[in-house]
């Protein structure tokens, strides 16, 4: 799909279900993710199954994180419509070995352009938990505004920010 200086993102293949569980389905890298709980088993299989049919019906989804040099599965991110919603928003996760380097604002940075890019993008939004401040840090190196905190459907306090295209 895109590389930065030191990553290649590309799609994901079933073959990375392996990769995406050690994220998700770690207690600490799962910590900012969704509720908070790592992923089982079953529901990871289905995410890989929801990307690949993203592919097919948007062109874009869930995106594999390598280092350029080896190839190793960093982390995941992309570009996604949770619950259908109109809106793309923005989703990453990286393995906790692989956290404090950069690599979440050098992609997240290059995904924003590659959605404008390559599916005329205009606006993007990405939630977090308020308590994240590191992911607030990321969002805000990459334009990012901050556009207010809300209850969620399940009463979790949601975080919101949005880019639109310059």
């Amino acid at each position: 799909m895109f590389t930065t200086t030191r990553l290649e993102v590309r799609r994901i293949v079933s073959a990375d279900y392996d990769a995406m569980f050690a994220v998700y389905g770690d207690p600490e890298g799962a910590r900012w993710v969704g509720d908070g709980q790592p992923i089982s088993p079953e529901d990871c299989s289905r995410w890989v199954d929801v990307t690949l049919a993203n592919y097919e019906s948007r062109g874009y989804g869930m995106s594999a994180v390598t280092l350029r040099e080896g190839g190793e599965i960093v982390g995941f991110v992309g570009l996604v419509h949770p619950g259908g919603q109109e809106v793309p928003e923005l989703k990453y996760a990286y393995a906790p070995a692989h956290w404090g380097q950069g690599y979440a604002t050098e992609v997240a940075a290059a995904m924003l352009a590659y959605g404008e890019r390559e599916f005329g993008m205009t606006r993007v939004i990405a939630t977090t938990d308020p308590g994240n401040l590191a992911s607030h840090r990321v969002l805000d190196k990459v334009g990012m505004v901050d556009i207010g905190t809300h209850v969620d459907e399940d009463g979790d306090e949601v975080k919101t920010y949005e880019w639109r295209r310059g």
